[in-house]
């Protein structure tokens, strides 16, 4: 059974970093790009940020771009989303996603097969 579980959400005060870890299990995604995005309360879900399968392309939603860094450890199966800077408005639950067809970055949702359950962040002012 493939899963992808996510850690490291939780509070955190206006300024601060969280690091977010995606670990998988039951097939390697080494070979496919890997997301993550994030759905805020009474909000659609958007994409935040993806990296392709060898972890030297990435790719960013313009408004968190330099507040981000997305990152893998294929021999762990796992992603990881640095954040800095968090503002409130980063509020959200966090989804961590993998392709099994594209091993570019790419921003779509509907071309990740695989999700996770999602990591609360929550960001106070």
């Amino acid at each position: 059974q493939v899963q992808l579980v996510e850690s490291g959400g939780g509070l955190v005060q206006a300024g601060g970093s969280l690091r977010l870890s995606c670990a998988a299990s039951g097939r390697t995604f080494s070979r496919y790009a890997m997301g993550w995005f994030r759905q805020a309360p009474g909000k659609e879900r958007e994409f935040v940020a993806a990296v392709d399968w060898s972890g030297t392309s990435t790719n960013y939603a313009g408004a968190m771009k330099g507040r981000l860094t997305i990152s893998r450890d294929n021999a762990k199966n796992t992603v990881y989303l640095q954040m800095n800077s968090l503002v409130p408005e980063d509020t959200a639950v966090y989804y961590c996603a993998a392709s099994t067809v594209y091993q570019t970055p790419v921003r779509a949702a509907s071309i990740y097969a695989y999700w996770g359950q999602g990591t609360l962040v929550t960001v106070s002012s």
